[in-house]
Parts: C-alpha cells; structure tokens; sequence
C-alpha cells in the first residue's frame, strides 16, 4: 500500500459517507523537468528536496481550498507539460487529500497526517529506483515522519499493513 492506494480508500469511505473527497497527488505539483534535472535524473538529494513545487501546491490547493476553489492538478508530469485543468469549485463537505512523498517537515498545514512507512527492502520490492533509496532514508533521519504523524502505516506487506493510531514517541 502506498499513498496513492492509501488516499483511494480514505477517499471511498468518505463518499459512502456522504462527503466529497479532493484527492491531490503532490507529484502533479512537480516542476517541470528541465528544473527537477538540472542536477541530472538520479539526484537524490534533488528528488527529495526540490522537485516538488511548494509554493505552487500552497497557492493552488492549500490555501485555495479555504476560499473555496481548488486545482486538482499543475502538471502532466509524465508529458512534461501544464494539466491544462482549470480551478475547480469545493462542494459542500469537502474532505481534501494530499499524498505524496517527502511532504512532513515543510510547514504544510494538515488537520491528520499519515505516515505510511517502508524499510528500503520493502522500497526495493516495490521496483523503487536503487538512486532514489538514499532519499528515503535521509528523509526518516532527518525529519522523523513516523514520529510527527497523527497516524502511522507501517506497509511491508501492503496486503496486511500495520498501522498505529496516535504513534508512540
């Protein structure tokens, strides 16, 4: 189970409970390729800390959402050109879900976060480029996910799993 699967379901519950789910993947918000590459594909450090455009994320989701519109994607990210999606309104009861990698320890604004964790064995099962493992691990050293989060996804098995609500220090 990764973000994407994880947010997929958050998202199916909360429409059979009559609300109106906003699911944002942070890689939509991801600078376009000439910027994220300017360091070569395989930069680590790069891919962790600067392919994400933050200020674009916050202007377009987080805080439009409040004032009541919202985008649901900038970019095409495998085309490596603009989603051509205009802003979009927010329903009544909306619930909005962002998933993405790297995102705790940017100051964003959450009212629940979930931390779903994998052992770099797990990331390597799961076909995650060998250049890109160092990310991971630094990201855990340096920021402590599994320890800031309101809830914790431990997935080694994504079939069964485990997961702690609130997580202990």
């Amino acid at each position: 189970m990764g973000t994407a699967e994880l947010s997929a379901a958050v998202a199916e519950a909360l429409r059979a409970l009559g609300r109106h789910p906003l699911v944002v993947d942070a890689s939509s918000f991801w600078r376009p390729a000439g910027e994220r590459f300017q360091h070569g594909r395989e930069d680590w450090q790069a891919f962790r800390d600067t392919w994400l455009d933050l200020a674009a994320l916050r202007r377009e989701v987080l805080d439009a959402v409040p004032e009541g519109t919202w985008l649901p994607a900038l970019r095409d990210v495998e085309r490596d050109r603009s989603a051509h999606l205009s802003a979009r309104a927010v329903p009544e009861r909306a619930v909005l879900l962002v998933h993405g990698l790297f995102l705790q320890g940017l100051g964003l604004p959450a009212e629940l976060v979930v931390h779903v964790a994998l052992s770099p064995a797990a990331l390597r099962r799961r076909d995650v480029p060998e250049w890109q493992l160092p990310a991971f691990t630094s990201y855990e050293d340096d920021v402590g996910p599994a320890d800031r989060c309101d809830v914790l996804v431990r997935a080694e098995d994504g079939l069964r799993p485990a997961v702690r609500w609130p997580p202990r220090s």
